[in-house]
């Protein structure tokens, strides 16, 4: 089965361009300062994408492997890797749900919704073991998903984006369905695309399915996997999660 994000590999950076990344990463650096992990640790990063997490994480100092099931975002991640951190930073195709890389790392980060996209009762099971799988006793896993409560409040609606920049323009339609029996939402993305110089329009379209979660079955996921009980926390946040805490 093609992986989700393939289509429109190639225009995915130019879509999240204004997302910042490196405050981000340092949001995560905190946490996992706070859990004692040193600036210098290795990490596993599930879902790297095209690796823009993991280049702000090695630009901290963190030594980063990075797996993401789409060979086309594995393959933009090596293209742009800057050279200056070419030694930190290690990015292959890889299964969150099955990979077994034979090492162990001081955490295992997951981002942008990664565990989202795990819709099963086995898919989210075998994430969190693949995470349990790869820390180094004591280590620490950080991960963020869709919060159930607040996707139910505030119910996802029809939202449209458009990128530019010197070579492309990039429209995207985002159409969600809720399936509440389900607890996820299916997106459909409708892609247009149109190059400089050139009036001919390139559309696509791809449905991203993602799971909504709730505090008490993250809970019981991570105990089957023998991992200790979760800290949840708002994103950007130290406060607890509420109705408003997508």
């Amino acid at each position: 089965m093609k992986p989700v994000f393939d289509a429109y590999a190639a225009y995915y950076d130019l879509l999240y361009q204004d997302k910042d990344y490196a405050a981000e990463a340092q949001y995560i650096k905190n946490l996992l300062t706070r859990h004692g992990v040193p600036t210098d640790a290795k990490l596993l990063e599930l879902g790297c994408g095209t690796g823009r997490h993991a280049a702000e994480f090695a630009r901290i100092g963190y030594r980063v492997r990075g797996l993401d099931n789409s060979s086309a975002m594995i393959n933009n991640a090596n293209a742009r890797k800057p050279s200056e951190l070419a030694d930190l930073l290690l990015f292959e195709v890889g299964d969150a749900r099955t990979a077994r890389l034979n090492e162990q790392f001081d955490a295992v980060i997951s981002l942008f919704h990664v565990a989202s996209y795990q819709t099963t009762n086995d898919d989210l099971r075998t994430m969190f073991e693949t995470a349990a799988a790869h820390l180094k006793p004591g280590g620490v896993f950080v991960f963020d998903c869709w919060y159930g409560p607040a996707v139910l409040t505030d119910r996802p609606v029809v939202r449209i984006k458009r990128m530019r920049n010197e070579h492309i323009d990039v429209l995207r339609i985002a159409e969600p369905e809720i399936r509440p029996n389900q607890n996820t939402v299916e997106v459909r993305y409708t892609v247009q695309v149109c190059r400089s110089g050139n009036d001919r329009v390139t559309q696509f379209q791809e449905t991203h399915k993602m799971r909504y979660l709730f505090a008490p079955e993250i809970q019981e996921f991570l105990r089957i996997a023998n991992m200790g009980a979760p800290e949840i926390t708002e994103w950007f946040s130290d406060s607890l999660p509420g109705l408003e805490s997508w």
